[in-house]
């Protein structure tokens, strides 16, 4: 008897273009605009095509150093991008 596949516990990238990402996570479609994701605009392909499950409510590109929450993937408006500056960020000459 062979294994059961288990599409719902991958994560993998289906498309990359000039606009973004496509992903498939959980069974489900999600398009992952470099607008929302600047950091992976320029990242080796290798890279972005290293997609993994980080339990089960996360996916990482553990190359990249970077993890997305699959909530902030279904509910995007939930997840406003937002930079908080650091005091030590801006170090004088």
């Amino acid at each position: 008897m062979s294994p059961v596949f288990k599409r719902e516990s991958e994560a993998s990238v289906l498309m990359i273009n000039a606009q973004g990402i496509m992903l498939s996570v959980q069974g489900n479609d999600y398009f992952l605009s470099y607008n929302r994701i600047p950091w992976m605009q320029d990242a080796p392909i290798r890279n972005v095509l290293n997609v993994q499950m980080s339990g089960d409510e996360a996916i990482e590109w553990p190359d990249l150093d970077v993890d997305l929450e699959i909530d902030s993937l279904r509910h995007p408006e939930r997840y406003p991008l937002v930079i908080k500056r650091n005091p030590l960020d801006f170090v004088g000459a």
